[in-house]
């Protein structure tokens, strides 16, 4: 099946408010509930530690994404976590990380994944959000991770396949049954569900238009090698588990320490070519 970069509603400069926080608030309802990257943890504790880092800045967090459940599998008591989007969902961000007992924060200004600031040091995440780019700008991302020397993993929980695609055409009955648990729960988000059901419909379209934008291992590894030597292990593949009959694909990063101490002026001193 070949990647089809189609419009996603919540992407368009036309749509409210209102819908993208729905859509974002559902997201990490159901990545809470459903724990669906729980499959990764191993991974990415191994690249914590060869990274050696202990705080991770999220990009593309929308809505909280799914660390207020997955750091219940992360033993370090140290693990932090900084939350970031271009357009932030403040309240649900905020929600996020007064229930995570200090552990989680968020940013509230805007945070371009392509051109993070140097200030927001730390192994960078994206869950669920991959796919909203294009080739250029994915690959954007993960050059900006490269230039400032900081670990990255990409995760995504959809699949460009046949099942990926039908499991997101029963996303209208979930939608009708999970709004009524959200909190807080907005007049907005009832009204575009039960009155106008724009949200179960909407949602059901992007993401089915989600599958189609996901893209596969092999085409990861054609974004890593366009980039040539970076000094980075490219580790790309997918996870498998029962909680979902779409596996976790992945992509994570990680930069020889060497070249890490050479920018960031940690380590021994990296002696220069003569």
């Amino acid at each position: 099946m070949a990647r089809l970069h189609l419009f996603e509603i919540a992407d368009q400069p036309w749509c409210s408010q209102a819908f993208r926080d729905a859509t974002t608030d559902l997201l990490e309802f159901f990545l809470r509930k459903g724990n669906y990257y729980a499959p990764i943890v191993p991974r990415l504790k191994l690249a914590l530690e060869r990274t050696r880092q202990t705080q991770i800045v999220d990009l593309c967090s929308g809505g909280g994404g799914p660390w207020l459940r997955l750091l219940r599998e992360f033993d370090d008591p140290a693990l932090r976590v900084l939350l970031t989007d271009k357009f932030p969902n403040a309240p649900a961000l905020q929600r996020v990380a007064n229930a995570s007992a200090g552990r989680i924060r968020c940013e509230l200004a805007s945070v371009d994944a392509t051109a993070a600031p140097e200030t927001l040091r730390g192994f960078r995440s994206m869950f669920t959000a991959f796919h909203h780019f294009q080739p250029e700008m994915a690959q954007a991302i993960l050059a900006d991770a490269v230039r400032n020397r900081v670990g990255i993993g990409i995760f995504e929980f959809t699949e460009r396949s046949v099942i990926g695609v039908l499991a997101m055409a029963f996303s209208p009955l979930a939608v009708l049954l999970a709004v009524p648990f959200l909190r807080p729960i907005r007049w907005q988000t009832l009204l575009l569900t039960y009155v106008v059901p724009v949200l179960p419909i909407g949602t059901m379209f992007d993401g089915i238009v989600s599958c189609l934008r996901t893209y596969s291992p092999r085409e990861l590894n054609q974004l890593t090698t366009a980039m040539g030597d970076t000094g980075y292990t490219w580790e790309i593949g997918r996870a498998r588990s029962w909680r979902s009959p779409v596996p976790i694909t992945y992509l994570i990063g990680i930069p020889n320490l060497e070249s890490v101490a050479a920018v960031t002026g940690d380590g021994p001193p990296v002696p220069k070519p003569l």
